[in-house]
């Protein structure tokens, strides 16, 4: 009897795995399919280049250096698989659908069930802003990866009280921290969870040091850029500052206020990432979470996370915010999924099943018709400038990067403009695709793309005091001859006259 109910456990463990490895196939075809195909705007640009450079630490401050990404991404841009921007962005969708099955596997393993695995881990992979970030290359998914592989691992210690587990968590909270600081808020629900399991005899101080020393492997990557700063700067308080909030974003991280317009767009983007009925499983997966949950520890930490997670990035202030609630969108997809089993499969609801399969496709279609509406109503882009080659409505509210060449077009055609050993003065947004061509495809290397933060070899000094001599030498352009996107000295002093994708510089 005892070896029948061996073989039973042998063949459900064989059929997770299958079905881990089936979801995690579908998810790479649905990232692959919708990845960019070469060079791409802002920072997933700026993260192209570092990569071609072999650059860990970046000049933004240790918080955004992300150095086990850019230790990933270096080493498959070797593979020789398509071009070197292509590679780079295949990156993130391997990464992020690795993150999907993840979450596939953590509800398979809790629930027992495989539909309200499918349900949570479909809702997360075509969830808006997790979608993007599958598309080009970026940070913020590979945490998540990260961050699900940490709970799965807490859960089999919940169940089975195996230590290995906790070193496991340990180790993958190490990773994450060397990959985004986001991982400090799950380093501080982690930390709060130990030490209850210490006061409660239920770890020895041994295991708690085991998980230390993991923890210091994986976040290695890290420590290796902190350590460096503080011996290269020897100021220890710089270093720190830089490690926690990088150089200019302390205030933003520590903001306490909210305003009307900050509390508008957030909701907006929660709606437009959930944008299926089946979101209301969030309140019965809410609601049954400890339930279910294996231990009461178990559903703390959950509940904990989620909340964290959505009042950081609910109060940030940063532009591109709307990145900081992935890990709140991957907690929901995780409850949607425990709600689906609560709702559906323990009650079994046959109809309601297919009804909310139905649903999950329904952010597919909401993200083809966004742009439409969004232009039928008058609903702005909110940006000061337009893009050339770039629908604003389109790249913004449609998550997928399939075909898309408009950055490298761009590029191509703006250093097809300019004379010979011209200056293309360009902000952060341009800037990396006018580098990548230059570098990587070697196109127009006698041109000096300058910007405020990386500008091409041997650029000039370009400020106030040099630009009447540099326009006696040479051509200088713009991209935007617009406030925040060209120098204001610029502005007041010159006129611009259009020339194609560019604004030449004239007396």
């Amino acid at each position: 009897m005892s070896l029948n109910k061996d073989s039973n456990n042998s063949v459900d463990s064989d059929m997770v795995w299958l079905s881990y490895v089936v979801v995690l196939a579908s998810a790479l075809v649905l990232y692959t399919v919708s990845c960019a195909p070469g060079t791409v705007w802002q920072d997933s640009g700026m993260i192209q280049y570092r990569v071609w450079h072999n650059d860990i630490e970046g000049r933004l401050g240790l918080a955004l250096s992300h150095p086990l990404f850019y230790m990933v991404a270096i080493a498959a841009k070797y593979i020789p698989l398509g071009e070197f921007g292509y590679r780079v962005n295949m990156v993130t969708a391997v990464i992020s659908a690795v993150a999907v099955a993840n979450l596939f596997l953590l509800l398979r393993l809790w629930l027992g069930k495989t539909f309200p695995a499918l349900i949570g881990a479909a809702t997360l992979a075509l969830s808006h802003t997790f979608w993007r970030h599958a598309a080009i290359p970026e940070t913020y998914n590979l945490y998540i990866a990260l961050l699900l592989a940490e709970l799965i691992v807490l859960l089999q210690y919940f169940r089975t009280k195996r230590m290995s587990f906790l070193y496991a968590l340990g180790l993958f909270n190490g990773l994450a921290i060397a990959n985004h600081m986001l991982a400090s808020i799950g380093f501080a629900c982690y930390a709060v969870l130990l030490l209850a399991l210490l006061l409660k005899k239920q770890i020895s101080f041994k295991s708690l040091g085991i998980i230390v020393v993991l923890w210091v492997i994986g976040a290695a990557p890290y420590e290796y850029l902190i350590v460096k700063n503080i011996v290269q700067t020897g100021d220890l308080s710089a270093t720190l500052s830089s490690a926690l909030f990088g150089t200019r974003y302390k205030s933003d991280v520590l903001n306490v206020l909210l305003s009307a317009r900050i509390i508008k767009e957030n909701v907006i983007w929660i709606l437009l990432n959930f944008p299926t009925p089946n979101i209301l499983l969030f309140l019965p997966g809410i609601f049954t979470v400890y339930k279910l949950a294996p231990a009461r520890a178990f559903a703390n930490v959950l509940l904990a996370l989620l909340v964290l997670f959505l009042a950081f990035a609910f109060r940030y202030t940063i532009v591109d915010r709307y990145a900081f609630f992935i890990p709140f969108y991957c907690m929901v997809s995780l409850l949607v999924g425990v709600g689906a089993h609560y709702s559906i499969v323990l009650k079994n609801r046959k109809t309601l099943a297919y009804i909310v399969i139905v649903f999950t496709l329904l952010p597919i279609l909401a993200y083809v018709a966004a742009p439409v509406v969004a232009r039928k109503v008058g609903i702005q882009s909110g940006r000061k400038r337009e893009i050339p080659y770039r629908d604003d409505h389109e790249y913004f509210l449609r998550p997928w990067r399939t075909g898309y060449e408009g950055a490298e077009r761009f590029a191509n055609e703006a250093l097809d403009t300019v004379e010979p050993a011209a200056i293309i003065f360009a902000d952060s947004t341009i800037a990396p695709p006018l580098l990548y061509v230059q570098e990587v495809n070697g196109r127009r290397k006698d041109v000096k793309i300058i910007s405020g933060l990386v500008s091409s070899e041997d650029s000039p000094e370009f400020n106030e005091q040099t630009i009447e001599k540099l326009l006696t030498e040479r051509a200088v352009y713009v991209v935007s001859p617009v406030p925040g996107y060209c120098p204001q000295f610029l502005l007041e002093r010159y006129e611009f006259k259009q020339a194609g994708v560019l604004w030449k510089v004239v007396d």
